[in-house]
């Protein structure tokens, strides 16, 4: 019998910037995805499991950088980081950005830090954790 919380996913958020638009695209750019149409204050960026990330302009408002980590197919990886590269961000190997230019091996897998144009700490990485 499945449990009721096997049902649960993670819908949307919403990414708090000051200014949406170049944000969204920023983050879609790097990763390879299409901005969406504005859906009343928000300009949403689809994931392809489902979840929508929701850009909301903070006007005026002291934005609390967040983490969001991605995981990517492995083949799709290096492209992300050229597109960084050519964008001119700084990329690390750790979350603490010590390791410029960069990238780890944990699990098995690559993975990267950068930051947004917002502060926000992304995170690009082939492999989930292990629990």
């Amino acid at each position: 019998m499945a449990h009721p919380s096997d049902a649960i996913q993670l819908n949307h958020t919403v990414v708090h910037s000051y200014d949406r638009s170049l944000s969204a695209h920023f983050l879609a750019d790097i990763l390879g995805l299409e901005v969406g149409a504005p859906f009343g204050p928000f300009l949403p960026v689809d994931l392809s499991n489902g979840v929508t990330l929701d850009y909301y302009e903070s006007k005026g408002a002291q934005i609390q950088p967040q983490h969001y980590a991605f995981l990517v197919p492995d083949e799709g990886f290096d492209a992300m980081i050229d597109r960084l590269e050519a964008a001119g961000v700084t990329y690390y190997a750790d979350p603490g950005h010590m390791e410029p230019g960069k990238v780890n091996g944990l699990f098995g897998g690559r993975g990267a830090y950068f930051d947004d144009p917002d502060g926000h700490n992304m995170e690009i990485m082939t492999r989930p954790y292990a629990r």
